[in-house]
C-alpha cells in the first residue's frame, strides 16, 4: 500500500488513458483499464483506490453504471468525463451520489489535476471521518464505563447502553433528553450542582452514593468535562458515569487490613512489655507465697487477690497476641458438619447460661445447626479445631447479647468458589487466594449494627457493650484466627435487621502428615543441681527466673545481655552450663545470635528461649521457647522438656 493516493483510469480510448496517466503520474499512483468489467474486478481485489476517473460512453457498459457499481465495491470518489453533451446521464449521477466532479472532453490539464486532487483529499477525509466513527462506536459499545456526549443545551447525542441502563432506559430513549429529565428525583441537586460547577471551572469531578434496589447502596463516579467550542461557538461536553463500588470495598478492606496490621503490630509491642512486668508480678508473688511461712489470713487473701489479677493481666495479654499473631496454631483437617453438631449442647448450655446472667431479659434463644450437604459434600477445610469451636462459642455468645427479646441463631455451612476478575483489568471481588472454601455462617434476628459500628468491629477493645460486660478482643481474635489460618471473616449487618458473620475457611489440600500437630508435653524426670546460664535485659524477669530455678535446686548464674552471657561462659571454662534460658528480644545482641555463639562455644548446652511476644520467625525450627509470663511449675517443665532432648 502507497503513500500516494491511488487513481483508477477507465476508458475504452488507450489513447485517452496514456494522456490521463501523463497528466497524473507526477502526483498519484495511477491503475489504468480500457474495461468497465475489468474495472470493477480491480475495485473488488484492492482496497486502497482513491479516486475513479472514468468515460462515460463505454462499449461494455455506461460510466455512470459502472460507478454506480464501484459504489457497492468501495468507497472511492468518482469523476466522470464525457465527449459529448449527455448532461442528463451527468445530472442523474451527480444527484445519486456515484460521482463528485465531471469533466467535458477534451479536458483543462490544470482543472482536471485539480480536482483529482480534490477528490483524493475529500476521499482521505472521509476515510478519516470513517474511522473515527468506528473508533466512536466500538468505545461506546466496549467501553465498561457509562460515556455520554451534550450538545451545548445539555442534551444527549450519544450514549453507550452502560450510561443508559444508570437511567434505566435504552440508548434511543435518552437521545435528545437532559440528565435532569432522566435522573433519580433524590439525585437532582447534585446533578445541578455538578453541572453549574462544570459551566464554571470546564470539568468537574464527583464520588456519591446512589440507591439502589432492594435498599442497596452503590458508589458512582461521576466525571463531566468540556470538549471545546466549535466555529459556531457551540460548547459540548462529555459524561462519564463509572461504578466504583468494587473499587470503594477493595479499598475499604485494604484499609481494614492495614489499621489491623497496625494495632496488631502495636498490640504485640505493648504485649511484649507487659509480659515481661507480668512476669516479675507473679513470679514476686509466687516466690512470696513460697517464702511466707506463717502469714495470717489477711496477707494470704492479698497475696492470692494480686496473683488473680496478674493471671487476669496475662490473659488479657494473651489476646492482645493472639490479635497481633495467633501462636500455637494446630492447623488439621477438620470435618465443619460433623464439628457443628458435636458443638451443639456445648453453644446452648453457654448462650443459656449468659442469658442467666442477663438483666435486661431472658426470652429464650433457639439455636440451629443446619448443616447443609450432611453426606459429605462439604470438603474438609484446614483450620484449628479448638479456635474455631471457640469462635463459634463467642460468635454465638454475642449473637445472644443482641437479642434481648429472643429469637434464633442459626449456624450453616456451604461451599464458596472464589475466581479471579473474568475480565482482565477488573478488581477482584475478594482479597483471597481463587479456590474453594467452606463457609460457616453465624447469623441473628438481633437488633443489627449501624454502617459506623460495623466498621470498627474487629478493632482491639472496640465494643458496644456495658462497662464490664466484654473486653472488645473477641472479633479480632476470631479475625486474627481466620486470617492467620489462611481465611477471611465478612459481616452483613443493619439496624433492625440482625447480624450474618460468615468464616471463609480454607478447604484441606495437603496431606495430613504435613499438617501442624499439636505438641505432646512429655514431663521427664530432670535431676537437681544443673548450671543454668538465666539471660535477660530485664532485671526484674531475670531475677524472678533466678528465683524459681534456685527453687528448683539449680545454681542459677545471671547475665544481663548476650555479650555478658559469652563472657560468663568464659569465665566458666572448663566447666559449662548445663542449660541456657534465653530472652529472644534483647538489645545489642538478640537471643537467636546469642544462642548460635554459646552453641559453637558449648556443642553440649540446653538452650531454652523465653520470650514475651508472639513471633517465632527468628527463631530455629525446633526451638524449645517458653511464654511469658510463666509460672515456676511451667519453667520447671520446660527445663525437664529441654533437658530431655
Amino acid at each position: 500500500m502507497t503513500d500516494r493516493p491511488v487513481v483508477l483510469l477507465v476508458d475504452d480510448e488507450p489513447e485517452i488513458l496514456v494522456a490521463l496517466t501523463d497528466l497524473l503520474e507526477d502526483d498519484f499512483t495511477i491503475l489504468s483499464t480500457t474495461s468497465p468489467v475489468e474495472a470493477l474486478t480491480i475495485l473488488a481485489g484492492r482496497r486502497d483506490v482513491d479516486v475513479i476517473v472514468s468515460d462515460q460512453r463505454m462499449p461494455e457498459m455506461g460510466g455512470d453504471v459502472m460507478l454506480a457499481r464501484a459504489r457497492g465495491l468501495c468507497d472511492a470518489q468518482a469523476i466522470l468525463l464525457t465527449g459529448y453533451a449527455d448532461i442528463g446521464a451527468v445530472a442523474a449521477a451527480l444527484n445519486q451520489g456515484r460521482i463528485s466532479f465531471y469533466s467535458h472532453k477534451p479536458w483543462d490539464g490544470d482543472a482536471l489535476r485539480a480536482m483529482v486532487v480534490q477528490a483524493a483529499h475529500r476521499h482521505k477525509l472521509e476515510g478519516e471521518l470513517q474511522t473515527e466513527r468506528m473508533l466512536l462506536r466500538g468505545l461506546l459499545g466496549n467501553l465498561r464505563a457509562g460515556l455520554a456526549f451534550k450538545d451545548p443545551d445539555g442534551r444527549f447525542i450519544r450514549i453507550n447502553r452502560k450510561a443508559a441502563a444508570f437511567y434505566g432506559r435504552d440508548e434511543a430513549d435518552c437521545l435528545g433528553r437532559r440528565e435532569e429529565d432522566l435522573s433519580d428525583p433524590a439525585l437532582l441537586p447534585a446533578v445541578r450542582a455538578a453541572e453549574a460547577r462544570l459551566e464554571a471551572e470546564g470539568r468537574d469531578e464527583e464520588v456519591m452514593s446512589v440507591p439502589g434496589p432492594g435498599g442497596s447502596v452503590t458508589w458512582r463516579e461521576f466525571t463531566r468535562a468540556q470538549l471545546g467550542v466549535n466555529s459556531r461557538g457551540e460548547a459540548y461536553s462529555v459524561l462519564i458515569n463509572r461504578d466504583i463500588t468494587r473499587q470503594r470495598e477493595m479499598e475499604a478492606r485494604l484499609r481494614q487490613a492495614e489499621k489491623m496490621q497496625a494495632l496488631g503490630t502495636m498490640a504485640g509491642g505493648i504485649a511484649h512489655d507487659f509480659n515481661n512486668l507480668l512476669t516479675a508480678v507473679m513470679g514476686s508473688l509466687e516466690l512470696a507465697v513460697d517464702m511466707g511461712e506463717g502469714l495470717d489470713d489477711r496477707t494470704t487473701h492479698l497475696l492470692d487477690n494480686a496473683m488473680g489479677a496478674a493471671r487476669r493481666g496475662a490473659d488479657l495479654t494473651r489476646r492482645l497476641l493472639n490479635f497481633s499473631r495467633p501462636r500455637d496454631l494446630s492447623l488439621q483437617p477438620v470435618d465443619v458438619n460433623a464439628l457443628l453438631r458435636g458443638l451443639h449442647d456445648l453453644l446452648v448450655q453457654g448462650v443459656t447460661a449468659r442469658r442467666r446472667e442477663g438483666a435486661a431479659s431472658r426470652a429464650p434463644v433457639e439455636i440451629v445447626v443446619e448443616a447443609t450437604d450432611p453426606a459429605g459434600d462439604v470438603p474438609m477445610v484446614r483450620t484449628d479445631a479448638g479456635q474455631l469451636e471457640l469462635a463459634l462459642l463467642n460468635l454465638c455468645l454475642n449473637a445472644s447479647d443482641a437479642m434481648p427479646d429472643g429469637g434464633m441463631i442459626m449456624l450453616s455451612t456451604h461451599v464458596a468458589r472464589l475466581e479471579a476478575p473474568a475480565v482482565e483489568g477488573d478488581l477482584p471481588q475478594h482479597d483471597l487466594p481463587e479456590g474453594a472454601y467452606v463457609v460457616v455462617s453465624v447469623a441473628d434476628q438481633g437488633t443489627g449494627m449501624a454502617p459506623e459500628t460495623l466498621a470498627r468491629i474487629f478493632e482491639p477493645f472496640f465494643t458496644t457493650k456495658d462497662v464490664g460486660r466484654g473486653t472488645g478482643l473477641g472479633l479480632s481474635m476470631i479475625y486474627g484466627f481466620v486470617r492467620h489460618a489462611g481465611g477471611d471473616v465478612r459481616v452483613t449487618s443493619a439496624p433492625g435487621q440482625g447480624t450474618r458473620v460468615d468464616l471463609y475457611l480454607p478447604v484441606h489440600r495437603c496431606p495430613a502428615a504435613a499438617l501442624d500437630r499439636p505438641e505432646v508435653l512429655v514431663h521427664r524426670p530432670v535431676r537437681k543441681g544443673l548450671r543454668v546460664l538465666v539471660v535477660d535485659d530485664e532485671d526484674t524477669v531475670r531475677t524472678v527466673t533466678a528465683g524459681f530455678l534456685r527453687g528448683m535446686g539449680h545454681e542459677a548464674i545471671e547475665a544481663p545481655g548476650g555479650d555478658e552471657a559469652l563472657a560468663r561462659i568464659g569465665a566458666m571454662a572448663p566447666h559449662q552450663p548445663d542449660l541456657v534460658v534465653l530472652d529472644v528480644m534483647m538489645p545489642k545482641m538478640g537471643g537467636e545470635e546469642a544462642a548460635r555463639r554459646i552453641g559453637a562455644l558449648c556443642p553440649d548446652t540446653r538452650i531454652l528461649f523465653l520470650t514475651g511476644y508472639a513471633d517465632n520467625a527468628v527463631l530455629p525450627e525446633d526451638a524449645l521457647v517458653l511464654r511469658k509470663p510463666f509460672t515456676q511449675a511451667e519453667l520447671s517443665g520446660h527445663v525437664a522438656r529441654a533437658m530431655g532432648g
